[in-house]
């Protein structure tokens, strides 16, 4: 039986796309497993998958600032390059599919060392320090934009896929996102989200302006993973830590998106015409992807970009949204002459599964 080992965690963004592959993969037969860190997010999302096996391994992260802890999480790296390899020498695994973030090195280098094959996909247009550190121990490096070929030495590796569209969407009911925070159909709908780990700032904006929204709007606020105040209890306001099944429907229930600009997410949302207001993350805590990414958005005529650093201004949060919603028809019209390559879950797992068989 055929075999494959995902990888990839520490934030939705580095899971979602392991999610939307991992069943085509059961669906052929396939037995699939998943490393992953003892902590983050994706430990819990896999668990949706009563047949996937669930490894965690030690995990460090390497932030772009100074901090003790890095010293600290660097001796992490060598101890999960270990148990990793020991996993992928218990499994042998046909190939193995990596997603980036910080628990997906020491497994990619594992496949190296143990002779398995793996593949790595790249939302953003710079790679990020994850997948940089894994790209001489790739076979292939799927892309979603033609420019990340620029950050690569062996160019014959990339493969630009474009966005990878999965059918989470499919069936999404604004009706049945209605019921489910008990909406009425009077006022029209905002749905911010800060990614599965939060953005404590847009957290911030919002409940500092939650009265001037909630005159207008009712709110979604996806919050993140222990951000949600239990004290505030406002007719009209809805928030969660996360959203899995449900998210199709509240994203057709808004009217208009608030959110990071991560690609997985803001292509997403280019799909489903959803005219959006993004708030990159601050180049403290990136290496500026997500700035580039609502850049670009923003040129095409999609949305509108509030910096994060300007998330305390009240009146620009507050007008900027406005402005979105009250020209959301002219943002929809562009998003409907908007062409991008692009593919699905299905097309891009058979790319894996073909590389996979190959001798």
């Amino acid at each position: 039986m055929n075999k494959i080992i995902f990888t990839g965690g520490g934030s939705a963004g580095h899971v979602t796309l392991n999610l939307a592959l991992i069943p085509y993969f059961l669906q052929k037969g396939w037995q699939v497993c998943y490393i992953g860190s003892k902590t983050g997010i994706e430990k819990e999302l896999i668990k949706k998958f009563d047949n996937v096996k669930y490894y965690a391994i030690e995990t460090g992260k390497l932030r772009r600032y100074f901090s003790w802890q890095n010293f600290l999480d660097m001796l992490k790296i060598p101890v999960g390059i270990v148990q990793a390899v020991g996993i992928v020498l218990k499994e042998k695994p046909d190939i193995i599919f990596s997603k980036g973030g910080f628990v997906s090195f020491p497994v990619v280098l594992a496949g190296y060392v143990c002779a398995v094959k793996s593949v790595m996909h790249e939302s953003d247009v710079t790679p990020g320090l994850a997948n940089k550190m894994s790209l001489p121990f790739v076979t292939r490096f799927f892309t979603t934009f033609d420019d990340t070929v620029k950050y690569v030495k062996n160019k014959n590796k990339v493969e630009c896929v474009g966005p990878v569209l999965s059918d989470r969407f499919e069936g999404a009911d604004k009706q049945r996102g209605r019921e489910f925070c008990a909406f009425d159909d009077k006022k029209p709908v905002l749905m911010f989200v800060g990614g599965s780990l939060g953005a404590q700032t847009l957290n911030a904006a919002v409940r500092k302006n939650i009265e001037a929204l909630t005159k207008k709007y009712q709110i979604i606020h996806i919050c993140g993973k222990g951000q949600t105040d239990s004290m505030l209890k406002i007719k009209g306001y809805c928030q969660f830590e996360y959203v899995d099944k449900e998210f199709k429907d509240l994203t057709a229930l808004a009217d208009v998106v608030v959110s990071r600009a991560g690609s997985n997410a803001i292509f997403e949302l280019l799909a489903l015409k959803k005219p959006m207001v993004l708030v990159p993350l601050p180049s403290t805590s990136s290496r500026g992807e997500q700035s580039l990414n609502a850049k670009s958005f923003a040129m095409k005529g999609y949305g509108e970009i509030i910096r994060d650093e300007d998330l305390t201004d009240s009146e620009l949060f507050l007008n900027t949204i406005d402005k979105v919603f009250d020209n959301r028809k002219t943002y929809e019209t562009a998003m409907q002459k908007a062409e991008f390559k692009s593919t699905n879950n299905n097309e891009l797992a058979q790319k894996v599964e073909t590389l996979a068989l190959q001798s």
